[in-house]
């Protein structure tokens, strides 16, 4: 008798701080009744390599084959994934770079991953579940799982930190736009006066 595969939901987050390299990857059953979490800091590690690498852990961490879905996966992992692995295996871990072989970047990480493939059927696209089951696709999944949403985390105490980069960008840009609009009204203004004279 064939049991289906168990199925996963992996998501995983990462610090983009140059040099902190904070990773966190949270492995869940499809069902939300089994939950494995794991953390730790890399310290030379940050960027894309610290996304493939929490991802890779991740999927490293299941102990039978299975389907896992990743659920807001970075775009440089699910390209990898979908379009580059098979090419750059064939290709001895190349790729083409403006017409000369060149290595793959993280290529120790995406060996691995292609070997992870082997075993566990991932899938990276993004994804809405049945409301039944009330899962959200993407970053919002957590907050889903305790019964939140996006808006009512923002409505509390946090609003003011979560807009608060987004207010002082509109800020600066609308400095700047009237700064240029009064210098243009000033050149304007001044070149009219010395017409009329």
């Amino acid at each position: 008798m064939n049991t289906p595969e168990p199925h996963f939901l992996l998501s995983s987050e990462t610090n983009r701080i140059v040099g902190l390299g904070r990773w966190r990857f949270v492995l869940r059953t499809a069902d939300g009744s089994t939950r494995f979490e794991a953390a730790d800091v890399e310290p030379d590690v940050w960027g894309e390599r610290l996304d493939l690498l929490t991802v890779v852990r991740g999927l490293e961490s299941l102990d039978q084959p299975s389907r896992v879905t990743l659920i807001g996966c970075t775009r440089y992992v699910e390209q990898g994934i979908q379009f580059g692995l098979s090419e750059w295996r064939d290709n001895g871990w190349r790729w083409e770079y403006f017409g000369q072989m060149a290595p793959v970047r993280d290529a120790d990480l995406w060996q691995r991953m292609d070997r992870i493939l082997q075993v566990h059927k991932v899938d990276c696209g993004q994804r809405r579940f049945d409301a039944g089951e009330e899962l959200l696709a993407g970053p919002h999944w957590d907050l889903a799982k305790k019964g939140e949403s996006w808006g009512d985390r923002i409505v509390g105490a946090n609003w003011l930190k979560c807009y608060a980069p987004m207010f002082a960008a509109w800020g600066a840009v609308l400095l700047v736009a009237t700064v240029r609009w009064w210098r243009q009204l000033s050149v304007v203004g001044s070149s009219f006066i010395l017409h009329r004279s």
